[in-house]
């Protein structure tokens, strides 16, 4: 193999309006909505920031807040971890956002730290940072 398998996310909302702000201040960024491919199926999306020529952002795999009817959101069995500079930071936002934190800033070893948090959906997510 030789780059990361992991291609694209969908991260599953019930409340797109309220889950795109949350997003977007947690992790200080905009999200841009993607035309509905399939208009036979109502689709509301919203991408992360990546770059549209390959679909990867600068850490890996490009992603998208979903609704769509018969996908909730929820704890499952995958958990989104997103990188940052200071994991301790997006866990913070995330409760000041409407979410909480699950895990706070854990350090990992050689590995750097991570935290847990909920979203607004009660997905849960995980922030990695090297500090």
């Amino acid at each position: 193999m030789k780059s990361n398998p992991v291609v694209h996310f969908e991260i599953y909302v019930q409340d797109m309006t309220r889950a795109k702000a949350f997003y977007e201040a947690m992790l200080d960024t905009r999200l841009e909505q993607m035309p509905n491919p399939t208009p036979e199926v109502e689709m509301d999306m919203w991408f992360f920031p990546m770059d549209k020529e390959t679909g990867m952002n600068s850490y890996g795999a490009g992603g998208m807040l979903v609704k769509m009817e018969g996908f909730t959101p929820g704890g499952g069995g995958t958990l989104v971890y997103f990188g940052c500079d200071d994991c301790g930071v997006q866990a913070a936002r995330a409760a000041a956002s409407g979410g909480s934190v699950a895990q706070e800033k854990t350090a990992i070893g050689e590995h750097g730290f991570c935290a847990l948090a909920k979203d607004t959906e009660g997905n849960l997510i995980g922030f990695h940072s090297m500090q």
